[in-house]
Parts: structure tokens; C-alpha cells; sequence
């Protein structure tokens, strides 16, 4: 497979006319962060964030295989956002085999591309937030769950905790209650075959965004860039603000949750080094070992460790 190309977007500074059609928020993680610091933390070519790549244009396809060489997409979403993505995009995909039930999105899927779903926010996320309910919130949730009615049941969740937790609050969350979810994200950026991959959520900035943020804090980039290519986020996802907006309020979430807040950078990673002495020994507690995290560094940076 050629090597990654890179042009206006791939550089980190943003174009005027977005490189996707159907993709936003897409960007290369090690150029925009060489453009930020002038400094070369990771490789270009290699690490690219984006949102939801579900409603890809046949341009899109070609420019993802064959411009990009993307070879993995990594996708942090839940069984729910995938069900619900493959009802969006039913009518509007190019010919690809039906749906399973066991993987919703195969008719979405690029057949050159490898996918690999993780779900971040997992049974040790979800089953945290539970125990936070009263016991009539928490039959009310297993109730509408039992009978197919998934959003309202996150509703339930978030109306009750995740609102006044806010992005911050549930991004610390994450660092404690979805350690296995790390590790196994961890094991696919320790294999060199997964490269140039996408990491990429729904809107690719909260479970994207905080696992990019350990990738970097790992390569030592400084905080003040990690937030930089957090908040671009916010821009970055504004052609479809006022439908997430909506989106996030059908579940019982303030509008809030669209924006990227400006502390969130500083809340994440003072919390994970005031709990966890440093991302090393976070890493560590999450099961992923010093030779597996120099493994990262080497295969992100290009630089022996």
C-alpha cells in the first residue's frame, strides 16, 4: 500500500473546502500538532481523528483508500449509535452487503479498510452510572431497555447523571471505569499493521478526543497543544451543531454537551496525574505495559525508545 499523502488538511491547517464531502472534524493528528508546536512529537500520515464516517461519498471512499491509505478504522461508538447510524444511511450508501445483527454498519463499511469497533464507553462505563440511579430510575431504565426503547433509556441516564457530571466530569469518568476499553484500544496502536488509522467516535470529540489526548500526553506533547487540537473540534463541527444540538437534547443532555469546553483538556489531565502519578502509570493500570507503551511511542513518533 503507498504511503500516506498529505495536502492542506494533512498539514494542519485547515483548507477552505473541507477534504471530505460526508466527513467532518477529519484531521492528522501528528501534522496538526508539528503545525501547533513546530515540533515533530509523531509522525505525519500516520494517526487521523475524525466524527462518523458512516455517510462517506464514493469521492470520500476513494480519498480515504487511496489519498490517506487508511488502513483501520478504530470506532469508539455504542451497539445504539450504530443501529441508529445504519437508519440514517440506509437509503444514501453505495451498494455493499445487508446488514447483520451481529455488525449493523457492514453495508457502511469500506471492504479495503479494516474495522475495529471498541466500545468505549462499555459495561464498566455504563454499569457506574447506573449504580448512581435511585431504584425507581433504575427499573425505569432496564424497563424501556428490555423493550427496544435504547434512547430513551439513555435518556434516563442522562437526564439523572451525565447532565451534571458535564463532558469534563464524564471524560474522568472514562479514565476510571473504561481501563479494559484502553488497553484494548492500546493493543491496536502497538501493531504496525494498523497504520495510517482513524480513530473516530459520533462527533470525534469527547471518547476520540480523550483518547488522543493519552496518545499525546503519552508522547510527551505539551497540554496547551492537546487543548489547541481539542477546541478545533468545536469549528470543526459546526456545519452540523444545530442537528447535534437537538440530537443531544432528544436524550435529556443541555446543549452544552455540542460545545468543547475550554477547561476540559486541564480537568482530564490533572485529574489523571493527580490519581495516577503520570500517563505511564496510568497506562500501566489499565494493563498496558511499559514495553507495550514504548512499543506506541516508537511506531507514532518513528523514533527508537
Amino acid at each position: 500500500m503507498p504511503a500516506a499523502k498529505t495536502d492542506t488538511a494533512a498539514d494542519g491547517i485547515q483548507p477552505s473546502t473541507p477534504p471530505f464531502d460526508s466527513i467532518l472534524n477529519f484531521r492528522d493528528v501528528g501534522a496538526y500538532i508539528h503545525h501547533t508546536t513546530g515540533r515533530n512529537y509523531l509522525q505525519t500520515g500516520k494517526l487521523y481523528r475524525s466524527a462518523r464516517p458512516d455517510g462517506a461519498t464514493p469521492r470520500d471512499r476513494d480519498r480515504l483508500v487511496n489519498h490517506y491509505s487508511i488502513k483501520t478504522i478504530l470506532d469508539l461508538r455504542t451497539e445504539t449509535e450504530h443501529i441508529e447510524a445504519r437508519r440514517k444511511h440506509a437509503d444514501s450508501v453505495p451498494a455493499a452487503p445487508a446488514a447483520t445483527p451481529s455488525d449493523p454498519l457492514l453495508p457502511l463499511r469500506i471492504p479495503e479498510i479494516d474495522y475495529v469497533d471498541i466500545d468505549f464507553n462499555g459495561s464498566g462505563y455504563t454499569s457506574a452510572l447506573i449504580r448512581q440511579l435511585t431504584w425507581t430510575q433504575t427499573a425505569r431504565l432496564l424497563g424501556l431497555y428490555a423493550f427496544g426503547y435504547r434512547k430513551e433509556a439513555i435518556g434516563v441516564l442522562s437526564d439523572a447523571v451525565m447532565a451534571e457530571r458535564g463532558l469534563a466530569g464524564l471524560a474522568v469518568d472514562s479514565l476510571e471505569h473504561c481501563q479494559a476499553e484502553v488497553k484494548a484500544v492500546y493493543d491496536i496502536l502497538a501493531n504496525e499493521h494498523s497504520y495510517p488509522l482513524i480513530i473516530h467516535c459520533t462527533q470525534g470529540k469527547d471518547r476520540t478526543g480523550l483518547n488522543i489526548l493519552l496518545v499525546l500526553m503519552l508522547l510527551g506533547v505539551p497540554t496547551d497543544a492537546i487543548n489547541e487540537d481539542y477546541m478545533l473540534s468545536e469549528k470543526e463541527l459546526a456545519p452540523e451543531k444545530e442537528e447535534k444540538v437537538q440530537e443531544i437534547m432528544s436524550i435529556g443532555l443541555p446543549a452544552s454537551f455540542a460545545d468543547c469546553p475550554t477547561s476540559w483538556v486541564d480537568q482530564v489531565t490533572g485529574a489523571l496525574n493527580e490519581r495516577h502519578g503520570g500517563i505511564e502509570r496510568y497506562l500501566e493500570s489499565c494493563g498496558v505495559s511499559m514495553e507495550q507503551q514504548g512499543r506506541v511511542r516508537s511506531l507514532l513518533s518513528g523514533q527508537q525508545t
